[in-house]
């Protein structure tokens, strides 16, 4: 799979997920949906955090996102449970779209090489394969937003 054909998939993802919550009222960001676990604006900063994690750190990179995005949106957290302010719908926005921006530019030309965690949780042994692990995850999140939004619309008819 060529460098451009795989960071072409993961743009077309943060585009489309972009594009679905693009127009969700703001008293429905917080939200959390009957049979959800978390927020639209949740899935938003887990997308970040869990990109940030699986490219940059294991991939032997420095973070870029701020160090209490780990307590609001790694797996397993929700906004029941949060201590502190979560960052604003419109900074998770452009997160999304200067992080992929900022991911193509340092991974570029790096997918052959190895990975400096070697013990992850994914046994992923090239920055590639973690490239390809985070386009897997984000498809798996664009699903559950688009879910969410078709229930929250649902609701509020």
């Amino acid at each position: 799979m060529s460098e451009a054909f795989l960071f072409g998939l993961i743009g077309k993802a943060r585009e489309r997920i972009i594009q679905q919550v693009d127009n969700v009222p703001e008293a429905q960001r917080h939200v959390v949906p009957t049979g959800f676990n978390n927020s639209l604006l949740w899935q938003l900063g887990h997308i970040i955090t869990v990109a940030d994690g699986i490219t940059l750190r294991y991939g032997g990179f420095e973070s870029k996102i701020p160090s209490s995005y780990g307590q609001l949106f790694n797996n397993g957290t929700k906004p029941a449970d949060w201590q502190d302010e979560p960052p604003h719908w419109d900074t998770l926005i452009q997160q999304l779209t200067e992080q992929f921006q900022g991911l193509q530019d340092t991974l570029q030309g790096r997918l052959g090489d190895p990975v400096a965690v070697k013990d992850n949780f994914a046994k992923a042994q090239t920055i590639g394969e973690l490239v390809a692990l985070n386009m897997s995850h984000e498809n798996l999140h664009l699903g559950m937003i688009t879910a969410m939004v078709k229930v929250l619309n649902l609701n509020n008819q």
